[in-house]
């Protein structure tokens, strides 16, 4: 007579997942706000808008981390990614002028490893404190056959809230207008595939560095817009700064970027040396240090640069607008 089967046998432990699940809900209880009604354990979560808001509008985003993870898996480290994770999302949201909310995330895997889930559910948690939004649900996929042993994927989803009147949609932006950057923290969680073919010719002293999370900009940056007029945010991910840039620009506008403006991070000098990688396509492709701009009139770039920095941030000038014909391109970097 044929055993009876299981799932178990067909290599999914519905039991290990339960325990997941208990083990992480107390690194998101950290990440709760008053507005959150339920949260992780339900079919749903539940979260009303704040009262403070008087004609809210919701804005969301969605990402992953792409093959950055590749180089997790290779490392067997799995604490940073969870936070690059949610500043994907949170970052996208910043820039609209919202309030990031709630996030939840998608873990899926062929095999799940509870060591290995939780230190990435944690470091999601850990990025939800950062950003102050509640991690309030999210889905643990395990799929036998689907990925290869030791390996998983990861993708997230955010919500924030903005009042109508101070949406950021960049039409405000003048020539003259002062071009802030912030500093990044390395590449972010752009550019691995590049990286990762980098590292198939050279190594560096610390591959590890090329883990460090991305900078989560939401406290400083919401902190900025109750004291400055700010006329546009670009959150510079894949495209860099020439592919960002004019997504917020009105039309007959450019954003002129003078590179010797901040200096470039050895990782950016030693991806370029060891690529050997044209300068043209460092810009098209890396951050190459500054990982949020922010765009305001001249008179206030002194004002919002010394808000930026009692924040935390390293903040640096590095170009304006101008006029533009439209026959040249929307962002240059000399």
């Amino acid at each position: 007579m044929a055993k009876n089967l299981s799932y178990r046998d067909a290599g999914v432990d519905i039991d290990a997942g339960d325990a997941l699940v208990e083990a992480i809900k107390p690194f998101a209880r950290r990440t709760m706000r008053p507005e959150v009604l339920a949260g992780i354990g339900g079919f749903g979560a539940l979260c009303r808008i704040p009262r403070k808001f008087k004609r809210p509008v919701l804005v969301s985003g969605t990402d992953g981390v792409g093959t950055k993870l590749k180089l997790a898996f290779e490392l067997g480290r799995h604490d940073t990614v969870g936070i690059d994770l949610v500043a994907m999302s949170v970052n996208d949201v910043l820039v609209q002028g919202a309030e990031p909310l709630f996030f939840l995330d998608y873990f899926a895997c062929g095999k799940l490893e509870p060591r290995v889930a939780a230190q990435v559910i944690r470091g999601i948690a850990r990025g939800c404190e950062i950003a102050g939004c509640a991690l309030i649900g999210g889905e643990t996929a395990e799929m036998p056959g689907m990925y290869p042993r030791g390996e998983y994927d990861l993708a997230g989803f955010c919500v924030g809230v903005v009042e109508k009147d101070a949406i950021l949609d960049g039409r405000s932006i003048r020539p003259g207008d002062a071009i802030l950057g912030l500093a990044s923290s390395g590449p972010h969680s752009n550019g691995y595939s590049l990286i990762r073919k980098i590292l198939a010719r050279e190594r560096p002293a610390d591959p590890g560095k090329l883990l460090e999370p991305t900078r989560i900009y939401v406290k400083p940056v919401l902190g900025l817009l109750k004291k400055v007029s700010v006329k546009g945010l670009a959150h510079i991910t894949g495209g860099g700064l020439t592919g960002n840039v004019p997504r917020i620009l009105p039309k007959k506008t450019r954003a002129v970027i003078r590179q010797a403006s901040w200096p470039r991070p050895e990782v950016f000098r030693w991806l370029q040396r060891a690529g050997n990688v044209a300068e043209s396509e460092m810009h098209r492709v890396f951050n190459c240090g500054i990982g949020m701009v922010v765009v305001v009139g001249a008179a206030v770039a002194k004002r919002a640069a010394h808000v930026l920095r009692a924040a935390g941030e390293t903040v640096y000038e590095i170009g304006a607008i101008e006029k533009s014909s439209g026959a040249e391109p929307d962002c240059i970097v000399i």
